[in-house]
């Protein structure tokens, strides 16, 4: 038990050395520990990977068991950081290439068909459906949101604006 405490007293102390220590002096420890550089220059990061480290060697690491699965698990991952050199220079396989035309769909600020657009404007809530062939208000249909709140409100009104719907995208806000 007594040897215990020594060697978590000792750990600490460790460890607490390390928060007082500069990036360069940091680097030389991650090297002296991890026995390669660090192309790190976080100072936070350092600390945190060497303390890690100082506490695994210490108390001891994974189990062999979970190494093995480690290990299991970065056999199958594709783990590329950075493309290949060549990657835009290849040319193309002509037998995978798929053609298609994407078909623009309403504005984004909308919301989906059936939805009801409602605001509460001098006393009275103002409700306007959204529907797939324009915009339906007490019974009418109007091809934009701006004419439906302007029979709505007798005032030209922007619809997007009136009901806060946000900017087009590419606009500032």
């Amino acid at each position: 038990m007594k040897t215990e405490i020594k060697r978590s007293t000792g750990l600490r102390e460790q460890i607490e050395a390390l928060r007082h220590m500069t990036v360069g002096q940091l680097k030389e420890k991650y090297r002296e520990v991890f026995g390669e550089s660090s192309r790190s220059n976080h100072k936070q990061f350092l600390f945190r990977r060497i303390a890690w480290r100082i506490q695994a060697n210490a108390e001891g690491g994974l189990s062999e068991r979970a190494r093995q699965r480690a290990l299991e698990i970065a056999n199958e991952a594709d783990l590329r950081i950075r493309p290949p050199k060549n990657f835009l220079k290849k040319e193309l396989d002509e037998s995978l290439a798929v053609e298609a035309r994407v078909v623009p769909t309403g504005d984004p600020r909308l919301p989906i068909p059936g939805t009801d657009l409602v605001r509460r404007y001098k006393g009275k809530s103002i409700v306007i459906r959204v529907r797939e062939d324009g915009f339906e208000y007490d019974g009418h249909i109007h091809h934009s949101l701006s004419s439906a709140v302007r029979e709505a409100t007798g005032t030209p009104w922007n619809g997007f604006a009136f009901f806060g719907l946000g900017v087009k995208p590419g606009r500032k806000a």
